[in-house]
Order: C-alpha cells, then sequence, then structure tokens
C-alpha cells in the first residue's frame, strides 16, 4: 500500500474498494446505492471521497459517462490529465498511458499559446473482443 493509500479517510477507502472491484465505471448514486450497508448514507459523503481519491490519482471521471474508474497507473501523478479509449459497444473503458502521447499533449498550445493545466480526452471505438464478437457473428 503506498503513502497517498494510507492516509485515506474511512469513505474514502469504501468508494476506492467499491469503484476498484468493478470492470465498468460506476456513477455517483450507484457507488451511494452499494455502499450504504458501510455507512455511507448522503450523496455529500460519496462526492467528498469522490473528489479526494480524483485529487490524489486513485480514481479518474469519465466526463462522457459521468462515472468513475480506478485508475490502473501505478503512481499516477497525473488526476487532472487522463485518456481514455471506451468501447462503444461494451462499455469498457481503458486508461491509455502512452508516453509519446502524453508528450505532444504536454506540448500542445492552442492558436493563441494557451498552455493547459489538465485535460480529459476519451476516444470512442470498438474493442478486440467487440470486433471478435461482431466477426464471429457475421460468419454464422
Amino acid at each position: 500500500m503506498d503513502k497517498k493509500s494510507k492516509s485515506l479517510s474511512k469513505n474514502q477507502k469504501i468508494v476506492l474498494d467499491f469503484i476498484q472491484k468493478n470492470k465498468k465505471p460506476v456513477k455517483a448514486y450507484s457507488i451511494l446505492s452499494n455502499v450504504q450497508k458501510k455507512g455511507i448514507n448522503a450523496p455529500p459523503q460519496v462526492y467528498r471521497a469522490l473528489d479526494k481519491l480524483i485529487e490524489i490519482g486513485k480514481i479518474h471521471r469519465v466526463e462522457s459517462q459521468n462515472s468513475f474508474v480506478a485508475c490502473k497507473i501505478s503512481n499516477c501523478d497525473t488526476p487532472h490529465k487522463t485518456v481514455f479509449s471506451i468501447c462503444n459497444s461494451c462499455e469498457i473503458v481503458s486508461e491509455i498511458n502512452d508516453p509519446k502521447l502524453f508528450k505532444n499533449l504536454k506540448d500542445f498550445r492552442d492558436k493563441d499559446g494557451t498552455v493547459f493545466d489538465g485535460y480529459n480526452l476519451e476516444f470512442f471505438g470498438t474493442c478486440k473482443s467487440c470486433k471478435n464478437k461482431q466477426i464471429e457473428n457475421t460468419k454464422h
């Protein structure tokens, strides 16, 4: 367990554990309904935990789905710089960790020369598993 995990509150640990156990992104109210038996009874408790977990890079928000996923990159230090691949078919979200892409984004400036502090990019397509299923279905 890293330093950031040791300093989590009880609610943060509960929310993080729930998110980590899910393969798909989860919404805040789904988190709330699934952790109420553990003592989290109100939306503000969930949102405070989510905000802190995002701040320390343990989870990321998937903007297009208004949901949250656990960070799969150990020692993530870019909580406000995320890139996701999202399958249009199964909705599985994968965090992209590509140094070449990050280098290009780090150096990116808009036409006015604005330097960006953060980004949340989401690429949509069909994952390999769903693509294979589609190919199999067309064979039959």
